[in-house]
């Protein structure tokens, strides 16, 4: 009978080796000039599209206030901008400018052919696994998970 899968321990390695790799191509972010709360911050607005203050504080796991002060500072740089709702003047959102999208998405390409630099290294074999785990590895963080 085949025992069961260690689930803790392929946890573990995979928590470790996601950091290790994002640490890794963190190296690739000096060229954007962004501290990494302001980079985290703008790739919400950038790839998620515009947000409330309070929902931009919850996406960062941070307090109103601190992410207000972010938001401040970003807006003087000119990285975002703040528009009214339509419907509802109480409600402001909050979304990237050009250049803070010029700025974040070349920061992206910058990473990710810091990665493909290093797939390119790998045998075919090797690589096909790896396509197959990024499929599952989306899955998994998919709202609602798998």
């Amino acid at each position: 009978m085949p025992s069961s899968p260690d689930y803790q321990s392929i946890a573990d390695r995979l928590h470790s080796a996601a950091i290790h790799l994002l640490r890794r191509l963190r190296r690739q972010d000096a060229a954007m000039d962004l501290s990494p709360a302001r980079a985290s911050a703008l790739s919400v607005l950038v790839f998620g599209g515009p947000v409330t203050i309070g929902q931009l504080a919850a996406a960062e796991q941070v307090s109103t206030p601190t992410i207000t002060r972010l938001v401040v500072g970003m807006e003087r740089d000119g990285l975002l901008k703040r528009r009214g709702d339509e419907r509802d003047g109480r409600v402001v959102w909050l979304e990237a400018t050009a250049r803070g999208a010029k700025i974040l998405k070349e920061g992206r390409r910058r990473r990710v052919a810091a990665l493909a630099a290093e797939l390119k290294t790998l045998p075919p074999e090797e690589l096909d696994l790896l396509s197959r785990a990024a499929d599952l590895l989306q899955r998994l963080t998919r709202p609602g998970g798998p």
